[in-house]
């Protein structure tokens, strides 16, 4: 019997979350592809390990048998991986890390050059996530690593499975077109009869600037609702609102847009996360030197160095 490790995370995560639809959502593949490596996976163990009822799939006695296996298999794979990273005198690997655009624009290249040159055989991939998934796609597997984001105003909530090691402290500020506020500071009160543009209410970001508004006295008028930072920046230097922007955001601005000093106290946290299982891996722990180095560099107010373990 040929146990495929991948399709063995896929059975895992239909045990854990119901549908297959959920677990393909939680690993970043369609539904359609999860079902046929299901499907495949029961031809490789030549049993029933599925029920089909209507559009549902529900495990039979053997396939929850396996899955319970599954947990045991893969978390064996990660401590046999970090025995072999510890043992070797040089280490050479691939992580995968959940990014966004702003970090992946404003720190990460940075980050990577300065891992290359003293790490050369550590090799980091990234997969671009909204902020709000990243951490979920660390617990369940599909990264080694993502960058999170937690808001002074809006802390998100932790999954006591990760743990995280910040990386930088971000100031935000308000995005205005050029000359429409004339001070070199401004508070979100006197944003208040400004249209905005702002990311949705599941947007950590979105969240984060309804609060800081509701705060400050009043309810901000919306006419723009959109996800990406990017696209926020254009559409103020069109004249078409105010918006949040944070340092790592500030890359992305185009022409034709004001950044002003908040006078409201307001500012995000980036931290890396990973699973706690995978807290003394050597090469994790140089990819998040590597980048706290490089947001130390931009004056972004990095914390101390990580402790590598003896030997590293």
């Amino acid at each position: 019997m040929d146990l495929s490790l991948p399709r063995l995370r896929m059975l895992r995560e239909l045990h854990r979350r119901g549908t297959v639809t959920a677990a393909a959502n939680a690993l970043h593949y369609t539904a359609s592809a999860v079902s046929q490596q299901l499907a495949q996976l029961e031809r490789d163990v030549g049993a029933k390990l599925f029920e089909r009822l209507g559009r549902r799939v529900r495990l039979t006695d053997l396939g929850t048998l396996l899955a319970e296996h599954a947990e045991e298999i893969l978390g064996s794979v990660e401590r046999a991986t970090l025995a072999l990273e510890e043992a070797q005198e040089s280490i050479s690997v691939r992580l995968t890390a959940g990014v966004w655009a702003s970090v992946a624009s404003g720190l990460l290249p940075a980050a990577l050059t300065i891992l290359a040159d003293s790490h050369p055989g550590i090799e980091v991939r990234t997969k671009e996530l909204a902020p709000e998934d990243t951490a979920g796609a660390v617990r369940d597997g599909a990264l080694d690593l993502s960058f999170v984001i937690d808001y002074s105003n809006y802390p998100m909530d932790w999954d006591p499975s990760l743990e995280r090691a910040v990386i930088a402290v971000e100031r935000i500020y308000a995005a205005v077109p050029s000359g429409a506020v004339p001070s070199a500071s401004v508070t979100l009160t006197e944003l208040a009869d400004h249209p905005w543009i702002l990311a949705g209410p599941r947007s950590h970001l979105g969240t984060a600037g309804r609060l800081a508004c509701q705060a400050s006295g009043f309810e901000p008028r919306i006419n723009h609702e959109v996800e990406e930072q990017a696209t926020a920046l254009a559409m103020v230097a069109a004249g078409l609102g105010v918006t949040l922007v944070s340092d790592l955001g500030l890359a992305l601005r185009p022409p034709g847009v004001d950044v002003v000093a908040l006078g409201d106290a307001l500012t995000r946290t980036v931290s890396v996360a990973y699973r706690t299982r995978s807290a003394r891996r050597p090469a994790l722990l140089l990819v998040i030197d590597a980048v706290r180095t490089a947001a130390a560099e931009q004056g972004l107010g990095a914390s101390a160095p990580v402790t590598l373990p003896d030997g590293a």
